[in-house]
């Protein structure tokens, strides 16, 4: 497969639209909030309306994120920045939640920016299941939906092994139980759990629900929870 390939490109999207790029964020943000909440915009081919998928220029990364009905966007954009970063900002919460700690990589795991070869690959695996498990949590990613976001991942290369292993994601039932053990390491875990965070919206009780219960197959104490959604609206 090549899943870091893809990952790699999601990376890119989510860098490009947290400020670290070109793209005006704060503006698109205010300008799908008014029209979400004034009725309008449902549509990016009505006259003035705003596609949420351009939030993320959009790609995979938007179908993700950007499209999900009914989402209340605004500060939630601040948090796809915690894609473009999720191995460094997944290690520093840690660093934090434990006083600032030196961490032990041969313990610990090593952050997915310092993986190589099968490695960096298996960490790829495991962010974008944890990411699309994160975008069903709600209950509304429907059969049209999930046809385009595989679409999408083929449009960026995916192999044809990597698109049955989408296909089967996007359909396969929601188990936080299951989706933790894919984890590697302890650091695998963290990043798993802040990419899934980054997806989620937080006002919605069942995504909330979700990242819950992932935070306990994960292993993570309350203190690192909290140090990791930390980082994702900081990053």
């Amino acid at each position: 497969m090549n899943a870091k390939r893809i990952l790699d490109q999601l990376m890119k999207q989510a860098g490009g639209s947290s400020g670290t790029g070109g793209t005006d964020i704060k503006g698109m943000v205010d300008n799908l909030s008014s029209q979400f909440s004034s009725g309008s915009g449902q549509s990016g081919d009505q006259k003035g309306g705003f596609d949420p998928k351009q939030l993320l220029g959009g790609g995979a990364l938007g179908m993700l994120i950007g499209s999900k009905r009914g989402r209340k966007m605004g500060g939630k954009a601040l948090k796809y920045g915690a894609i473009a970063g999720v191995g460094m900002l997944a290690w520093k919460a840690w660093q934090n939640s434990r006083g600032g700690a030196d961490g032990d990589e041969a313990r610990e795991g090593r952050p997915m920016d310092h993986l190589e070869g099968n490695q960096q690959e298996q960490r790829s695996l495991e962010l974008l299941q944890a990411m699309i498990m994160a975008a069903r949590a709600d209950g509304h990613v429907d059969e049209r939906e999930r046809a385009m976001l595989a679409e999408q991942i083929d449009e960026m290369g995916a192999d044809d092994e990597l698109h049955d292993w989408v296909e089967r994601q996007l359909k396969a039932p929601l188990d936080a139980l299951a989706l933790a053990r894919q984890a590697d390491s302890p650091q695998a875990a963290r990043e798993m759990y802040l990419v899934s965070v980054a997806v989620i919206d937080d006002d919605n009780p069942m995504e909330r629900a979700w990242l819950d219960q992932l935070a306990s197959a994960l292993g993570l104490d309350d203190q690192l929870k909290r140090e990791l959604e930390q980082q994702a609206v900081s990053s």
